[in-house]
Order: C-alpha cells, then structure tokens, then sequence
C-alpha cells in the first residue's frame, strides 16, 4: 500500500498554523489575565482568533495579541489575514474561567436536558455554578401565592449553553 504524500500547499499551511500557534501562546503566557475562546484557520490562511479576559478585554488586548503574531512572521514568507477579537457580550460562555467576572449578574443557563434556567449567578466552584433567583409559588395554605428564594446548583458538564443577561 502507498502512503500517501502531502501536498506542498497543505505542508506550507501547517507550517504555518503551528508559528502562529505557538507565537499566539508566547502572547497569552506574557498576558496572563488573557485567554483563549476560539482558534480558526481556513484554507485561505485567514486566521481569526477570539480571546476574553479575567478583567474583560479592551482593543489593546486584541492589538497586542495581534502584534505579538503580525510582527514575528516574515510576510515575505507567509500569505495571511489575521483578525483577532473579544468574546462579544452576548456570545455564550464556553470556559469555566469566563464566569468568574460576571458573579452579581443575571445568566441564563440551557442545561443539557434542554431546561432553562435565568438567575443571578451568586458563586462558582471548580464543578459548576450556583444561581439564585425569586418566583412566584401559590401558597402552601390558602389563596394566592408567596415570593419564594429559589437556588441551582448546575455542574459545567450540565450546561449546554450559559448567556450573561444584558439588561437596560
């Protein structure tokens, strides 16, 4: 059986893919407080990277992971187009480490059995998050209902989906 040979144009991208890998680690090393959402490399050599923040991320995060990149490839060398940015206020959480900056405020969270739940998030653990919230329960006597404090405990393995709730 002959094995089969890689195609210059694949070899070239590769090569490729790891500087910038390994440049985009060398940034995020120096900048502790930054992180990685999201990593793409399309067949055009466009690169987009998504980063977040302990303390949030400002345009001068994105310039210097960029510069970090931009200004240790030989351009000569290498064709591409980098575009790096923020994880955006409505994007969902994806790492553990992202709900850390929003304790005090409103989530909603999709768990895996597809069941919503909207509430402040009050804590997180290295095993999942607590929201806390308040609803309306008819009273256990009587006519009417009662205001009643409600808690989840929800692991990270649950959530499908976790959104901070921008209110206005």
């Amino acid at each position: 059986m002959r094995e089969r040979t890689k195609s210059p144009l694949f070899l070239y991208q590769e090569m490729l893919k790891k500087l910038v890998e390994d440049l985009l680690q060398t940034a995020l090393n120096e900048r502790q407080d930054l992180f990685l959402i999201d990593f793409s490399f399309s067949g055009d050599n466009a690169i987009k990277i998504v980063i977040d923040g302990d303390d949030g991320v400002l345009v001068e995060d994105c310039i210097f992971v960029s510069r970090a990149i931009e200004h240790n490839i030989d351009k000569d060398e290498y064709d591409f187009s980098l575009e790096v940015l923020s994880s955006g206020a409505a994007t969902p959480l994806v790492l553990p480490r992202q709900y850390s900056k929003h304790v005090g405020r409103s989530l909603e969270v999709t768990t895996l059995d597809n069941k919503k739940i909207e509430g402040e998030l009050s804590a997180i653990n290295n095993e999942g998050v607590v929201l806390k919230w308040k609803a309306r329960e008819p009273k256990p006597i009587g006519k009417g209902k009662v205001t009643v404090a409600k808690e989840a405990n929800i692991a990270f393995t649950a959530i499908k989906e976790a959104k901070v709730k921008i209110k206005f």
